[in-house]
Order: C-alpha cells, then sequence, then structure tokens
C-alpha cells in the first residue's frame, strides 16, 4: 500500500484527524487533508491522490460541488462520499455525480479498510494481501 495516497477532506479537524490516525494505522503512508471542497480540489490538482475520503456539509464549497468538480477534472480520483446524516438525496447526487461510495458517519476503520481493499483489488485486479 506504499503507493496508494489518500486525501482526507473534512471541516472537523478531530475527524481528519481520526480518518488519517485510522489510515496510518492501515498502513496507508501519502496521506493529504483539507478542510473543505476548494482546498480538496486545490489538492487533487496538486497531488492527484488516488482516493478522497470527502465530507458532504462543510462552509465555502461543499462536498456534493467539489465531487462534481474533481470526477470532472479527473475521473480516475474515486471520491467516498462521508455523510453524518443519512439523507437520501444526497446519496442519490453523490452517485449521479460519479461517487465511487458513500458512507456513514462515524465512519469504522472496518469500513475504510473495505473500501481501500476494494479499491487495491480493482485497481491491480488481483485479490488484497496484507
Amino acid at each position: 500500500m506504499d503507493d496508494l495516497s489518500i486525501l482526507v477532506c473534512d471541516d472537523s479537524k478531530s475527524a481528519r484527524m481520526q480518518m488519517i490516525e485510522t489510515l496510518h494505522t492501515i498502513g496507508i503512508k501519502s496521506i493529504f487533508e483539507a478542510s473543505d471542497g476548494d482546498e480538496a480540489i486545490s489538492i487533487c490538482h496538486e497531488k492527484k491522490p488516488d482516493l478522497v475520503f470527502m465530507d458532504i456539509i462543510m462552509p465555502n464549497k461543499d462536498g456534493i460541488a467539489a465531487l462534481k468538480e474533481i470526477h470532472q477534472q479527473y475521473p480516475h480520483i474515486k471520491v467516498i462520499m462521508a455523510s453524518s446524516t443519512s439523507g437520501q438525496a444526497h446519496l442519490k447526487k453523490s452517485k449521479l455525480l460519479g461517487a465511487y461510495s458513500f458512507i456513514q458517519k462515524p465512519i469504522s476503520e472496518i469500513t475504510i479498510r473495505d473500501i481501500i481493499y476494494k479499491y487495491f483489488e480493482e485497481r491491480f485486479n488481483s485479490p488484497f494481501k496484507v
């Protein structure tokens, strides 16, 4: 997993730190962070991460708007939308705009592992091995 890069975007610093800590535990070394959609887009331009964990409700530019822009410019970047609300409208809109997955907060380590393993297996066309 050394070559896997992940961007964590959430307006809550504690939520970002928790996600980053979990990613480190899993073995991810290349992790970037953003506090809103504008910052996430900027980091995607500069770093081109493989995966983005994106909160939906954020100030400045929300996750839906950022997803749309990232997916249009970098369709290879997989964006996983995260929300503390279980709104079907967010889920539907995220899928229409190209979200790779949609997860409910709080996000468990198992959920994060499952998404990363799925991505790894799709990318390399082989089962993930720890």
